[in-house]
């Protein structure tokens, strides 16, 4: 991994502190910061509705993967048979323009490498492990058989990369000022941000990350590494990383807030749209996580209801599953209900569950798909023509 940085960063001077939530889980009791939380997540909500619009916002599929239940729904199915151990989630790129002090800007959020990426050490196992025996053998799981092979298709189908939905939308590479991650699990930066010497895909572009969640990829507990590419961050010029102490609103309508649990330094996106504020990280997987009681899917919600929980956790590590809990109430009280379905809240996670044919006996009860609102603008680096929502 990429050495740790001596030098002290601080959000650029277009990068604003949100200081809506300091404080709020001062509290050493549970409950007392759960209320704190939910009321500055109501005020803070309030204050975004009241601000312009970004400018466009899209989500784009990359890459659907295999995910165990058990993860999807932590505890939920722990004693309870589920006729698919596994789900299918959609890892989406999220491109964001929004109006800065000193210009627009476009952000690519969870924009993921997915071959480079094959090589966290989870993708790996998965290739020998369980899933392949299930429909018996279809191709070579090593994690280079897993993207590539007629496996790779028939299981995690893989979408446009990266620029080539930039290709689509009427972006360069060039034209990208920022990326963000809700946390760097499974990324590998380096053919992004130049690291190792490569040339960097996007040039101009700087990393947005929580400080806690850099520094903790310098030195991971085995359990953690199962879930970090290997050397993912090495190499990286450390003038090409805005490590965040906190939340910061990026510009008009677009804010990244702190919501720790899933891992340490975990953070969501915040956008401001014509459907009101959508929320991402992977805190959950999609809406039945943060709506259990309403949830279509049986066990998700009788266990809400026996226990009397209103969220449930995307569990893969948990970190920490009471800051975890925490950051979902507070993502889902941001959010609101949403546009498509008042019945589920407006949060649009980073990796969505979603049906898929091989994987039955489970079904969300709703998902967002790709989303394209507002109109992109011509970059100023020149970038081809503008493309209408």
């Amino acid at each position: 991994m990429a050495k740790r940085s001596s030098r002290s960063v601080t959000p650029t001077p277009e990068l604003k502190p949100v200081e809506s939530f300091r404080g709020a889980r001062a509290s050493s009791v549970p409950l007392t910061r759960l209320e704190a939380i939910r009321k500055a997540a109501r005020a803070f909500r309030e204050r975004m509705l009241a601000n312009r619009e970004v400018l466009f916002y899209k989500t784009c599929e990359l890459v659907r993967v295999p995910y165990p239940v058990r993860f999807a729904f932590a505890n939920v199915f722990t004693q309870l048979p589920v006729a698919s151990p596994v789900l299918h989630i959609v890892n989406r790129l999220y491109v964001v323009q929004f109006q800065a002090s000193d210009g627009i800007k476009t952000l690519l959020f969870s924009p993921s490498d997915v071959l480079a990426n094959a090589e966290t050490r989870y993708f790996k196992r998965l290739g020998a492990g369980k899933l392949a025996k299930m429909k018996g053998k279809v191709g070579e799981w090593s994690a280079e058989g897993l993207m590539k092979t007629a496996a790779q298709r028939l299981v995690a189908p893989q979408g446009p990369t990266v620029t080539e939905w930039l290709e689509r939308i009427g972006l360069a590479p060039e034209d990208v000022d920022y990326l963000s991650y809700d946390h760097l699990h499974t990324q590998d930066l380096r053919n992004w941000l130049g690291g190792e010497g490569r040339t960097p895909v996007f040039p101009n572009a700087k990393l947005l990350i929580m400080r806690e969640e850099w520094e903790a990829t310098q030195g991971l507990l085995p359990s953690q590494a199962d879930w970090y590419c290997p050397n993912g961050t090495r190499g990286i010029d450390p003038s090409r990383v805005v490590l965040l102490e906190g939340d910061v609103k990026l510009g008009e309508g677009i804010a990244l807030i702190r919501t720790p649990g899933h891992t340490r330094g975990n953070h969501s996106l915040v956008v401001h749209t014509s459907e009101g504020l959508m929320v991402s990280s992977e805190n959950g997987v999609g809406v039945d996580n943060f709506a259990p009681e309403r949830s279509r899917i049986n066990a998700v919600r009788r266990y809400a209801k026996n226990l009397g929980v209103e969220v449930v956790l995307n569990g893969n590590t948990q970190e920490s599953s009471v800051d975890q809990y925490l950051s979902m109430v507070q993502e889902k009280e941001i959010a609101g209900p949403s546009a498509r379905n008042p019945e589920f809240p407006n949060t649009v996670t980073s990796s969505e569950f979603t049906a898929w044919w091989l994987f039955r006996g489970i079904e969300p009860s709703f998902t967002f798909g790709d989303i394209e609102l507002g109109t992109l603008q011509r970059s100023k680096r020149g970038s081809p023509a503008a493309h209408a929502a």
